[in-house]
């Protein structure tokens, strides 16, 4: 049984922050010691921080690797084990991956299905032993879509899927309240004109108004058969809040305003924020800046989003932010965990997995040194 001794550490512990040592072995956090001595054998880390590996619950990442420039389709394994490597070596050691349910077959920004076969992808090379990270499912349903409820039959409780979460990108809605933002979005993407885009507009706005409804309460249907736990996405009103709430919501990612937000807390909601947003300053899209709502006591969980690299960069920032570390690097581990039911990790504690990982600050950068997932050295 292979036993690892990480030593005079910076430890990141659930309610503080130490000098100490961490003992792993058969995959497992086996003690957890004050003090800066380093055993015969033990690893030396000279001050740096060891937290818990961090926990991503949305990421867009593998999409990138999918298609690493426009009409560019990549191999699927090959991408696959490129987008696990590259989480690794930003810390993250559990994944949620993201993938789309619900297709639009029959407008300018067709988009068609590629779920299914991409998570038999994922839980093959999962069996296979050949992923450095521990990897969920985590399935976004297009609310304004066609193919919704098709899609979701295909899977089922053995899938692995741990979220569900209800995405509405009704143009003027939520996210894009804002059509010119989503005009700058659609037409730089899609080559479409302005007609193109009044058209767009029209046909996603019918479409919400005939299938949305169905849409939104198959997901909800679904993610209890699936026994997934239930997110919204780009909640913008307290009524919006409220009809999540109503649907048993965990956790809302990325809300758009500061009502929102506050909505979500008084209904016990916990609420996700992008790292991009809170290092950028502000959101792309225009909606509410992570840093307010982290300021008005409205963050709980980060979301690496579109920039794996971001999610330790905007904990440690949030550390800054609060005055307090410990809260700071829960928001990228423990509470992500508790949001997903994961019980077994997300803390340095005796008796959860080794999953670990060892940091340090490099001018205004952080930098993993180290990374341990079950308590194997993996990057």
């Amino acid at each position: 049984m292979t036993e690892t001794i990480l030593a005079n550490a910076t430890l990141v512990l659930p309610e503080e922050v130490i000098r100490g040592s961490i003992r792993m072995t058969g995959g497992q956090i086996a003690s957890v010691d004050p003090g800066s001595a380093v055993p015969p054998g033990a690893v030396d880390c000279n001050g740096d921080l060891l937290m818990p590996g961090l926990i991503e619950l949305h990421t867009d990442n593998l999409e990138q690797h999918m298609q690493p420039r426009p009409r560019v389709n990549w191999p699927h394994q090959a991408a696959i084990i490129a987008h696990d490597a590259e989480l690794a070596s930003t810390g993250i050691t559990t994944v949620f991956d993201a993938l789309r349910v619900g297709s639009v077959v029959n407008n300018a920004t067709n988009y068609g299905e590629y779920a299914r076969a991409l998570a038999d992808e994922i839980l093959d090379l999962r069996a296979k032993g050949a992923l450095k990270i521990s990897h969920f499912l985590h399935l976004r349903a297009e609310v304004c879509s066609e193919t919704l409820v098709a899609e979701l039959a295909k899977f089922g409780p053995d899938d692995a899927i741990g979220i569900v979460s209800l995405m509405d990108h009704t143009p003027g809605e939520r996210q894009f309240r804002d059509l010119s933002k989503l005009k700058e979005y659609v037409c730089g993407k899609h080559g479409l004109s302005d007609q193109g885009f009044l058209d767009h507009v029209a046909s996603q706005r019918a479409l919400r108004d005939r299938l949305g409804a169905l849409h939104e309460a198959t997901a909800v249907a679904e993610a209890r058969r699936f026994g997934a736990v239930l997110a919204s996405h780009d909640d913008t009103t307290a009524p919006q809040v409220a009809t999540s709430a109503g649907h048993g919501v965990h956790f809302a990612e990325f809300p758009t305003t500061a009502e929102a937000a506050r909505a979500c807390h008084d209904h016990g909601i916990k609420v996700m924020m992008g790292a991009p947003n809170l290092i950028r300053g502000g959101s792309h899209s225009g909606n509410v800046a992570a840093a307010d709502l982290a300021e008005k006591g409205l963050l709980d969980i980060l979301s690496s989003d579109y920039v794996p690299s971001s999610l330790l960069s905007g904990a440690m920032m949030l550390g800054d932010l609060w005055g307090d570390m410990a809260r700071a690097i829960a928001t990228v581990t423990a509470a992500p965990a508790a949001a997903t039911g994961l019980a077994d990790r997300g803390r340095i504690k005796p008796g959860l997995r080794g999953d670990v990982i060892r940091v340090t600050r490099v001018a205004g950068a952080v930098a993993v040194r180290g990374v341990w997932v079950a308590g194997e050295r993996t990057a």
